[in-house]
């Protein structure tokens, strides 16, 4: 597979220390980070599997 096609996912930006405004939101930026955080986690792991030729250095 080209690597142009798929390319390696991008971890989340994780929120800045002010941006949570602990009052206990039902979306909090926090747990919404966490989320996107497993899903690149997920994500880089099949990315990984589909591209075993690229140097294990590389493709972390």
């Amino acid at each position: 597979m080209n690597d142009q096609n798929d390319p390696k996912p991008e971890p989340p930006v994780s929120p800045a220390p002010g941006d949570c405004c602990h009052s206990g939101c039902t979306y909090c930026v926090e747990d919404l980070y966490q989320e996107a955080l497993d899903k690149y986690r997920e994500d880089l792991k099949a990315w990984q599997q589909r591209h075993p030729d690229i140097p294990q250095n590389e493709r972390v």
